[in-house]
């Protein structure tokens, strides 16, 4: 009843809106909605609602892009995505290891794993609202885009990593599962599935659009139907599923012809807006406030206070504004310091750490080894961060271009 008197005069979107209100019907308020009272199933439910909310996103994000995008963009993603990420991983990762002492680097690794990418569904709902449409360079707010899709799926090798050098017995079989699972088989894998996925379905509803048999509304229809077949499909195989959507809208797209069709429908965003509220809603709900203080970890609010400080200031903007002469896109410091604060946290990281306490074995009450403690660990920090993330990031953003 109120989001467009939110998002025209103090520009707060359904992300900040709907975590609120998730956090007001969550147990520690009104406890009408408690996702975490779902016992052994609560982390299942928790990890396919976010991986089906960013599959959409990601797919949406690649189809929405101009027609070969990523081909014509390919040296400013590279020098966004690759390098920026490995040098936040690492400075991140330290960060963690000075202020938890009882995680080791390696955990603290996979940890940072989860921090590490941008959320594409937050930088969706701030780069398409209004003051980033009248502050925000077009060139610039199609990077972050893309970027915040891309190094999404690419946070899977980082997070591998450590999780194999935390399960397996020795580092060579770490590192020769790394590049054959991590690399090869999960982000290669899936980049190629999504693209030929893509190519294919383009092709089909082409065929589809000339003999009569689909319409306008069909058209939108896809970017549901097809972003969980294609999601489905790769996340069986095992393979990056999340790349593999954001490869499969930007094969889609590649010409330009889906968007045409598809240009002035209405549909697709309402899809987005109401897949985004009830995921941030979900969220909200299910912040874990009671973990924010567990003493034999260590983990503290001061703690996890300065840790959200520490991650906004080094995760991106040394090494942004380290890149930006690479990055044509980026004219200006200024440019390269909203870039590099612009690294919004949500349900990328929820998803990303979820999954790898999936991956880990269930932990000993009380933790007694270094694998329980990462894992009973990873949710409360990543989601303080997350929290925090939600709400300063959003206000910050405007700030530094406002």
């Amino acid at each position: 009843m109120f989001s467009l008197l939110a998002r025209e005069k103090v520009y707060l979107n359904e992300v900040v809106l709907g975590t609120a209100f998730g956090i007001f019907m969550g147990p520690y308020f009104a406890d009408v909605f408690d996702p975490r009272s779902w016992g052994s199933h609560s982390n299942a439910i928790t990890l396919e609602i976010m991986r089906v909310v960013l599959a959409t996103g990601l797919f949406a994000i690649g189809v929405e892009l101009p027609k070969t995008y990523m081909a014509k963009h390919a040296k400013s993603l590279f020098a966004m995505v690759i390098p920026t990420m490995a040098i936040g991983w690492l400075i991140v990762a330290g960060l963690l290891n000075v202020l938890f002492p009882r995680l080791d680097f390696t955990s603290c690794l996979a940890v940072s794993a989860c921090l590490t990418p941008t959320d594409p569904i937050i930088c969706a709902a701030i780069v398409g609202g209004k003051f980033a449409q009248r502050h925000v360079p077009v060139n610039l707010r199609q990077l972050l885009s893309a970027e915040s899709a891309a190094n999404d799926g690419l946070a899977y090798p980082f997070l591998s990593l450590a999780l194999y050098l935390t399960l397996d017995a020795s580092r060579e079989a770490a590192f020769t599962h790394w590049i054959l699972i991590g690399w090869l088989y999960q982000v290669f894998l899936g980049i190629i599935m999504g693209s030929v996925l893509g190519l294919m379905f383009s092709y089909l509803i082409k065929f589809s659009n000339k003999q009569g048999f689909i319409d306008r509304e069909s058209y939108v229809a896809q970017y549901l139907a097809l972003a969980i077949f294609i999601t489905g499909i790769v996340s069986t195989l095992g393979s990056d599923d999340l790349l593999a959507a954001f490869a499969a809208g930007s094969a889609i797209s590649w010409d330009g012809d889906f968007n045409i069709h598809t240009e002035g429908e209405v549909f697709a965003s309402v899809i987005d807006l109401v897949l985004n509220c009830a995921c941030f809603v979900y969220i909200g709900a299910w912040l874990p406030f009671n973990a924010f203080t567990i003493p034999d970890l260590g983990i503290s609010p001061w703690r996890l206070v300065v840790l959200t400080l520490g991650i906004l200031i080094f995760r991106r903007i040394p090494a942004i504004l380290a890149l930006y002469k690479w990055i044509p896109e980026i004219t200006s410091w200024r440019e390269a310091l909203f870039s590099g604060h612009f690294g919004p946290m949500g349900v990328g990281a929820v998803f990303i750490s979820t999954l790898a306490i999936h991956r880990l074995p269930h932990p000993a009450d009380p933790p007694v080894s270094q694998q329980d403690f990462l894992t009973v660990a990873l949710h409360p920090i990543v989601s303080f961060v997350v929290l925090s993330s939600i709400i300063m990031g959003y206000r910050s953003h405007s700030s530094i271009l406002g």
